[in-house]
């Protein structure tokens, strides 16, 4: 039975149907939806990911047997997971799927630290955001079809799958730092929430934001061992287990800290995680497989629990859009929230990466200044019509923070010494 509507499968902009097909070729039987996932795993915006970091640059782990995770790696995983909660929960899994491969789709070179240089650089134009940024593209940067006047209408994804994508659906707000939408991009966000009641999330959404926290808990922690940064042992040490607990608290949790701390004990209860706490990570075979099950379990037990808290909210049958919610027990909320804690300490809070953080935020911010008063002739050529076109500094401005947000790591460093004659 197909629970989507028409409404749901609509997209914004006609599209001419294919002539290529040799004579007697079959017609496209693929859904609106698994057309979406294609258009978007075929995109370059996606490919990109590749060269932008996740937690450890892309080109960081020449001194580690293990290799570390991409932007890109990242949402193949988070993808693969909200693809199988949605299998389990009678979603579209094309749906979710590509709303996993999608929603990093608009983070800057240098992860969240590129995204923090990129919202001071941009605040004469509403600012930045990586999930403001994804809706941008899939709507408007990425080519795919163009609409009227010849301005590219981005991939032209279904209403659905555009809503799934949406993480944050409101635009910036006092006080709230996480938004999905700049405002020169809310006309089309108001034909994909058209019956979305209020801010909230559909069902597809709420599958990947969960999956997204899920990946990045486990998959962060496990590239912390490879690299030697991170140690489970931690785990067994009362101070070790307070001190996680007070930064999941004030990160990444409403819990109280001693609500937090019973998470870890939990987690320190599992077989898996006991395993290599007792041990040191020294690579060896026996030490890859035990971290690999580690990662494999800990995954299993966060999916699953949004299966069974769902179906146990909302029954048997098909849920998508907004006939259901994910439902997510507090326990299992409160272990994700201290891996990601463990993540935070051991890794991203080590003082050399810090200074180079620094650094990456100085050399955006001096690109994007560069780059604005050269343009429109240092932009990529896709990026000039829309600078001319522009009419004032504030949509001047966004164009740049386009081209900039588009770069890898590697790109965007390689632009900056060829811009200021200076390496960083």
């Amino acid at each position: 039975m197909n629970v989507y509507t028409a409404h749901d499968r609509a997209r914004r902009l006609p599209e001419p149907p294919k002539v290529a097909a040799l004579p007697g070729g079959g017609a496209d039987a693929r859904t609106p939806f698994a057309r979406d996932r294609a258009r978007v795993l075929h995109s370059a915006a996606l490919r990109r990911l590749a060269g932008k970091t996740q937690v450890v640059g892309p080109g960081e782990g020449a001194e580690v047997s293990g290799v570390p995770r991409t932007r890109l790696t990242h949402s193949l995983e988070v993808a693969q997971i909200g693809r199988g909660i949605a299998e389990e929960l009678g979603a579209d899994a094309d749906l979710v799927d590509t709303a996993g491969l999608a929603h990093d789709i608009g983070h800057p070179p240098f992860g969240h630290n590129g995204e923090r240089a990129l919202d001071e650089a941009a605040a004469h134009c509403g600012g930045f955001e990586g999930n403001a940024q994804t809706l941008r593209i899939l709507t408007r940067l990425e080519p795919k079809v163009l609409g009227d006047g010849g301005a590219t209408g981005g991939l032209n994804l279904t209403r659905a799958c555009l809503d799934a994508a949406t993480k944050y659906p409101w635009p910036r707000k006092a006080g709230t730092r996480k938004f999905g939408v700049y405002d020169d991009d809310l006309p089309v966000f108001g034909w994909l929430r058209q019956g979305a009641p209020g801010t909230s999330q559909c069902v597809e959404a709420q599958i990947m934001d969960w999956s997204d926290d899920v990946a990045y808990s486990v998959h962060d922690v496990e590239d912390g061992i490879l690299a030697g940064r991170i140690s489970l042992s931690v785990l067994g040490v009362a101070e070790d287990r307070a001190a996680l607990a007070e930064l999941a608290a004030k990160h990444f949790s409403a819990d109280s800290v001693s609500t937090l701390e019973d998470a870890v004990l939990r987690l320190l209860r599992q077989p898996s995680v006991a395993e290599l706490a007792g041990r040191d990570y020294d690579g060896s075979p026996s030490a890859q497989v035990a971290l690999k099950r580690l990662t494999s379990e800990l995954v299993g037990r966060f999916a699953s629990a949004a299966v069974t808290g769902t179906r146990a909210e909302y029954g048997e049958g098909p849920l998508c859009r907004y006939g259901a919610g994910l439902v997510v027990p507090g326990t299992v909320v409160a272990e994700v929230a201290v891996l990601k804690a463990l993540a935070l300490r051991y890794v991203m809070s080590d003082a050399r990466r810090l200074a180079e953080q620094a650094a990456q935020r100085e050399l955006i911010g001096e690109l994007v200044a560069v780059l604005l008063a050269r343009a429109p002739d240092e932009l990529d050529p896709s990026f000039r019509p829309a600078f001319i076109s522009a009419g004032d500094e504030g949509r001047e401005l966004r164009v740049v923070i386009d081209q900039v947000a588009s770069l890898t790591d590697a790109q965007a460093i390689a632009w900056h010494a060829r811009l200021t004659g200076r390496r960083p």
